[in-house]
């Protein structure tokens, strides 16, 4: 019998995120019946310890009888089990440095390590995630961010309210002058970011309109990689074509800067792609944006005015093009930025709950199917003391080579 255990979260600052709230969990045994779960007593959690208990299920601070352990941040070299299953976001991947220790200590401890992050279908497309609510929060925001700099209207903080529906709420009391919003991406980020637009009731309307008609209320465009991509010998092929050859392409977002008062970026960014816009394109007379949220928040990079992330305590800041440093989001030549890289916090039970209906669908059943589908081999980062064979460009990363 597979014991699991639901861990609490121990990263500063404090999330209140957790993968199964205690209704999934009361779902998760009913369907399995031969697991055993249980709990870590967490003060901070979304949902309280005796939330858990009413569904029938252990809270303990004793983990370790479990044989896998579920978290969703970084856990902290020091609480990591030995000879444990892990599932948390190590955010090592892409060879962070700041978690190379991390990464050291789960091999040096034979933890077997599966990524959310690389929780894939065969073709790499990701099966969970937070991203939808990232979209959502990331979307409110950027409103919260115009209200400010302009004084018309204020919006409380997202992470004050409760839910996805209580940030529409607000936003359906508000008065926004005829803005052109442009939104980049077609993954759960943007249209978790579209789902609060059109929540909102603001038209959405295609890109030549977009780009050549002036409106009388405020609209939105939603354009994929090939609306601000072009190749640059004039072919017109296909969105894969682009992430097979970024190299080929150069940015056509200019056209979108032109005309566009919001951008919500949420977009995914590959290596080698174009910027979108860089720091000599927002110097320019005709660069038009005034307020961006970046939800990708890749920093120094395809946005060019996001030049740090933000926080969910501080999330806004200027950006002045002519200095290419940051101000005052009040100045008047400030570009607004709101670039928070973990917004989902601000949404924990919405997002939590999101979270754990697709784990319970997608990776669970794997423990029970022997893996038939692949879904935990896919994850599996480390195992037996060392890189898994899929995961072994990390090699150097791991050595300090690099």
């Amino acid at each position: 019998m597979t014991k699991f255990g639901i861990i609490k979260e121990r990263k500063n600052p404090p999330d209140r995120r957790v993968v199964f709230s205690p209704e999934k969990l009361s779902q998760f045994k009913k369907k399995f019946t031969s697991a055993s779960i249980k709990v870590e007593t967490s003060p901070i959690r979304v949902f309280t310890d005796a939330a858990y208990q009413k569904e029938g299920i252990e809270v303990t601070s004793n983990m370790s009888d479990c044989d896998v352990l579920i978290g969703v941040k970084e856990v902290p070299i020091e609480a990591l089990l030995p000879n444990k299953k892990y599932f948390f976001f190590s955010h090592t991947i892409k060879k962070q440095p700041y978690n190379r220790k991390l990464l050291q200590a789960v091999i040096d401890k034979n933890i077997t390590l599966y990524d959310h992050e690389v929780i894939v279908k065969e073709n790499g497309m990701r099966l969970i995630g937070f991203g939808r609510y990232a979209g959502i929060v990331g979307a409110y925001n950027g409103f919260r961010a115009i209200g400010l700099k302009k004084e018309t209207f204020q919006l409380p903080k997202a992470a004050t309210l409760g839910s996805q529906q209580e940030l529409i709420d607000q936003l359906k009391n508000i008065q926004l002058p005829n803005i052109k919003i442009a939104l980049t991406g077609n993954g759960k980020v943007a249209r978790g970011a579209k789902e609060m637009l059109d929540a909102m009731q603001i038209e959405q309307v295609a890109v030549s309109a977009y780009l050549t008609q002036t409106f009388t209320k405020p609209v939105y465009c939603m354009i994929d990689v090939l609306d601000y991509n072009q190749r640059t010998d004039g072919q017109v092929l296909n969105n894969s074509d682009f992430y097979e050859h970024p190299e080929k392409y150069e940015a056509n977002f200019m056209r979108f800067a032109k005309v566009t008062d919001y951008f919500i970026a949420g977009h995914f960014f590959g290596e080698g792609s174009p910027y979108l816009f860089t720091r000599e394109d927002a110097k320019k007379q005709d660069f038009k944006i005034q307020y961006i949220a970046d939800i990708s928040c890749d920093i120094d990079g395809p946005v060019a005015a996001t030049i740090r992330p933000s926080t969910i305590a501080d999330p806004i800041y200027g950006y002045d093009p002519s200095t290419e440093k940051e101000i005052d989001f009040k100045a008047d030549n400030a570009i607004v930025v709101m670039a928070v890289d973990n917004l989902p916090c601000e949404l924990p039970k919405d997002a939590s709950e999101g979270f754990g209906e697709l784990f319970l669908e997608h990776v669970i059943p794997a423990f029970f199917n022997n893996d038939k589908d692949g879904v935990l081999a896919r994850a599996k980062m480390t195992e037996n003391g060392k890189l898994t064979p899929q995961f072994s460009y990390l090699q150097d990363y791991l050595d300090g080579k690099e």
